[in-house]
């Protein structure tokens, strides 16, 4: 089974090289889906200037060499193909797809290592909203990738290390090591970094003793590290319910904090001085990449380290990105990170490249993630102005999903699971479902819709192709076909399931999670055409029709819970 814009494309270039000779047979044919036929090929117009003909003139010679084709081809208006394929061709090809376990989806040659940095709390705060964009778009990057064939390494680079470490761990002294433990595991890290940086601020005797434990922490002291230790497992602890509700895919052996790349630090200043990628500038070891200025037109730099000696961001990074690189062997790392972080990361990719530290060969890719607004178009924050945190908006969405199913009959323990596919569901999917880069407005009413592109939407859509099949008393893998397509919404369903690998491929290369929500949302939409208007148990239908319906069923039920799997939507069985 061939995706239909994968085969026409091919077709074409085919033509193309018989019309007009080979070195036109790599030219992209601008295969569309079109409102005339099923698709619509430009390529004539783009050609016809560099062949010195009529672009109408360069459409009928593609078409005249487009003889053995699955369908029609018509030259409309200027030059425009229209590509109608043959119905016959079309069920042929979703039976295919219905009979792969991998419902056509290739996986990728060669299968590549890609390194994934996302979600990456910081671990002295509990987790908020700021957290969630990177956190879901990482981790359906990663099944999308790991769906496709490729080696994936999770990198969860935890903020676990630095100078606010000395407050915190003489914090946890003062208030007692199980006192501090509850409070982290609760969620309550917020809180607990308030109330040490007050004391900081005010209490000179605990401001030293502070400043004291930075240096045993950095030394490296039994001690203080056992204490760090506890601070850490009680936090990480805590992530892990965080991520457990989400449903999202990272352990305890993805995380590679801050704290992973301290040793490697003094070195990665001193191989960038010695190989002359970095200088010493206002008394900081600095690397100037090239085409980066400030506002004064001096050249940027980026800071490796800092006057008084100490370490950034940038240092870290420029650490990981080798350790990536040389350790991982990654072919594609791919940083899922705030937007506001664009020029840092920009910088760093340049400074690498001039280090030798990233070779042409490994592609690193900020995949820029914007910001969450709330309906005054600002900021998401709560009512005193303060971040939301992760878990309450969380559990406010599966409170909300509860209340919108309360009266569907079903008893507590399938209540519950329900609510909480269609809660943490609608969330995630409502994210994902916009550009990573762009600004969305969080609205609960909105996201929790039954209609629209929402996760309810799709997860109806499944759970009423499921009720069909146990109405019918008919498990769904059985029913196998074969396929004919009598009827217009047969047909578009069927060709809109066809179209499923490309869009993964396109997805992942392009690290775009949307395109495969909106193409999720076009088939459930497909389906629900099919659906009211081509009755599949019905008295009356006969034999041949009903297997070959409840096919499409199958097939249809497959590509939503592949796809919904992939960008980590739960599918319930039942709405």
């Amino acid at each position: 089974m061939t995706d239909p814009q994968i085969v026409l494309t091919e077709r074409v270039q085919q033509a193309l090289a018989r019309a007009f000779g080979s070195e036109h047979a790599d030219a992209d044919p601008l295969i569309r889906p079109s409102q005339f036929a099923d698709f619509q090929a430009n390529v004539a117009m783009s050609l016809a200037k560099r062949l010195g003909r009529s672009p109408r003139e360069v459409a009928e010679a593609i078409r005249a060499e487009l003889s053995e084709f699955p369908g029609t081809v018509e030259v409309s208006g200027p030059g425009f193909l229209n590509i109608t394929l043959d119905d016959s061709w079309i069920a042929a090809e979703a039976g295919e797809m219905l009979a792969d376990p991998r419902l056509g989806v290739t996986t990728s040659t060669p299968a590549q290592t890609v390194v994934i940095d996302y979600s990456a709390p910081n671990a002295a705060k509990e987790m908020h909203v700021g957290h969630l964009r990177t956190t879901i778009v990482g981790d359906s990057l990663v099944r999308l990738h790991e769906h496709l064939g490729n080696t994936v390494i999770r990198q969860n680079h935890l903020g676990d290390w630095g100078t606010p470490f000395g407050m915190l761990i003489e914090h946890l002294l003062d208030i007692g090591e199980e006192a501090a433990v509850a409070q982290l595991e609760a969620g309550m890290g917020t809180e607990y970094y308030q109330a040490a940086r007050a004391k900081f601020e005010q209490d000179e005797g605990f401001k030293t003793r502070a400043r004291v434990r930075v240096s045993t922490l950095q030394s490296g002291d039994p001690a203080t590290m056992r204490l760090w230790h506890l601070f850490m497992d009680a936090t990480v602890r805590y992530f892990n319910k965080i991520y457990a509700l989400l449903g999202v895919t990272l352990t305890d052996a993805d995380i590679a904090g801050e704290s992973m790349y301290n040793p490697m630090l003094q070195k990665t200043c001193d191989d960038l001085e010695s190989s002359g990628a970095a200088e010493i500038s206002e008394g900081a070891l600095c690397v100037f990449p090239p085409g980066f200025t400030g506002s004064d037109d001096k050249p940027l730099p980026l800071i490796i380290r800092k006057s008084d000696g100490g370490y950034g961001y940038a240092t870290t990074d420029m650490a990981a990105i080798r350790y990536r690189v040389h350790d991982l062997k990654a072919d594609r790392i791919l940083y899922v990170v705030g937007s506001d972080q664009a020029l840092h990361f920009r910088m760093v990719f340049a400074a690498a490249r001039m280090a030798g530290w990233l070779p042409d060969a490994v592609s690193a890719e900020h995949i820029q993630i914007g910001m969450m607004l709330g309906k005054d178009g600002r900021r998401f924050k709560t009512r005193s102005g303060e971040s939301v945190k992760l878990n309450d908006l969380l559990q406010e969405a599966v409170d909300r999903a509860t209340a919108a199913i309360a009266e569907r009959g079903y008893d507590e323990a399938t209540q519950k699971e329900i609510a909480h596919a269609v809660g943490t569901g609608a969330v995630k999917y409502a994210d994902l479902s916009v550009s990573h880069d762009s600004e969305y407005v969080f609205d609960f009413d909105r996201m929790l819709a039954f209609t629209g592109n929402t996760a309810p939407y799709l997860q109806y859509a499944q759970a009423r192709i499921r009720s069909i099949f146990r109405r019918g008393e008919v498990d769904p893998a059985t029913a196998t076909g074969p396929i004919a397509l009598g009827q217009p919404a047969e047909r578009a369903l069927a060709l809109q399931l066809l179209g499923f690998g490309a869009v993964l491929e396109q997805a992942t290369a392009l690290s775009e999670p949307h395109r495969l929500c909106a193409y999720l949302y076009a088939t459930a939409s497909a389906f629900t055409d099919f659906f009211e208007q081509c009755p599949v148990l019905k008295d009356g239908v006969e034999p041949a029709t009903r297997d070959s319906r409840l096919a499409l069923c199958a097939l249809t039920l497959r590509v939503m819970e592949t796809g919904l799997g992939l960008l980590g939507v739960p599918v319930p069985e039942r709405m």
